[in-house]
């Protein structure tokens, strides 16, 4: 068998189980090559160049154990392997904190912040850091800043260290225990923010993939702003005068909307549009 050949049966049959995607994937195909080649050990960003690889039956028994366990557990595919990528760069990661997909990863790493920059920014907060891959992305993007990475969870922040360590960041980044922003201070030039947001009619109807991640790192009560409105209530004052926080709000652009009608955000584009991530001032903010 082709190690093509192979990858093609393992998407047939994640299709089939109903499993469901989106944790560093969106379809079975994609999910199904992931999962193959962790298993062979072999680079999972370069299927064209083993596709034709023969795969034997020892392989084979390896692949089918893994995809067992993905259908039975119901796990994102990244709980099972402890590993995540995003923007190339890959992370430690297990279920004491949530699979890392921010789209302000996408931003970091193709500058789209950058315009709201300057020689001046110096100090960079990641509020609800998780695994720490917003830190470290911003640590390695902008060579001159030193990032707070901030989290609720003792538990994600023991992950995040992981990951800090890793990536050879720890002079820079400093991991900090933080309900929302009641023990920092600032001044920040830049706020990256991926908090929960999924409101109370969305979690209900999750799939077990998601509910597998900590519940604290997407529910967002009933409308899915109840972190926002706390950190947005105290976001101006750790800003510096021309600082800007970028927020993820996902599919909650409704809600946001309605919770803060005359607040000015710019919204930017990313790979899933440009009604997922918004940018603010300090002016907006504290306006």
């Amino acid at each position: 068998m082709q190690l093509i050949e192979l990858v093609e049966a393992v998407a047939q049959r994640l299709e089939q189980s109903g499993v469901a995607f989106g944790h560093g994937t969106s379809n079975a195909f994609d999910e199904a090559a992931w999962l193959v080649l962790w298993r062979l050990g072999l680079p999972v960003d370069n299927l064209d160049a083993v596709a034709v690889r023969s795969v034997g039956s020892t392989e084979r028994a390896m692949v089918d154990a893994l995809v067992n366990k993905r259908i039975a557990t119901r796990k994102p595919f990244a709980y099972l392997t402890n590993e995540a990528w995003l923007q190339g760069v890959p992370f430690y990661v297990d279920e004491r904190a949530i699979v890392p997909r921010s789209y302000i990863a996408e931003l970091i790493s193709d500058g789209s912040i950058d315009p709201w920059l300057s020689e001046h920014t110096r100090k960079v907060l990641d509020l609800c850091t998780g695994n720490g891959s917003l830190a470290v992305l911003a640590a390695m993007a902008w060579p001159d800043v030193d990032v707070d990475a901030a989290d609720v969870s003792a538990d994600a922040l023991a992950v995040a260290r992981i990951n800090v360590d890793r990536h050879k960041l720890g002079g820079r980044i400093r991991l900090m225990e933080s309900d929302a922003l009641s023990a920092l201070r600032g001044p920040y030039d830049l706020i990256l923010c991926n908090p929960p947001y999924v409101n109370d009619n969305s979690m209900a109807q999750l799939p077990d993939e998601y509910l597998a991640e900590p519940r604290i790192a997407l529910a967002g009560g009933e409308d899915g702003m109840g972190f926002i409105r706390r950190m947005l209530d105290g976001a101006a004052s750790r800003m510096s005068p021309a600082g800007v926080l970028v927020l993820e709000i996902g599919n909650e652009r409704e809600h946001f909307e309605a919770a803060f009608p005359r607040l000015e955000v710019t919204w930017l584009e990313t790979s899933a549009g440009d009604d997922q991530v918004l940018l603010a001032t300090r002016e907006a903010l504290a306006g």
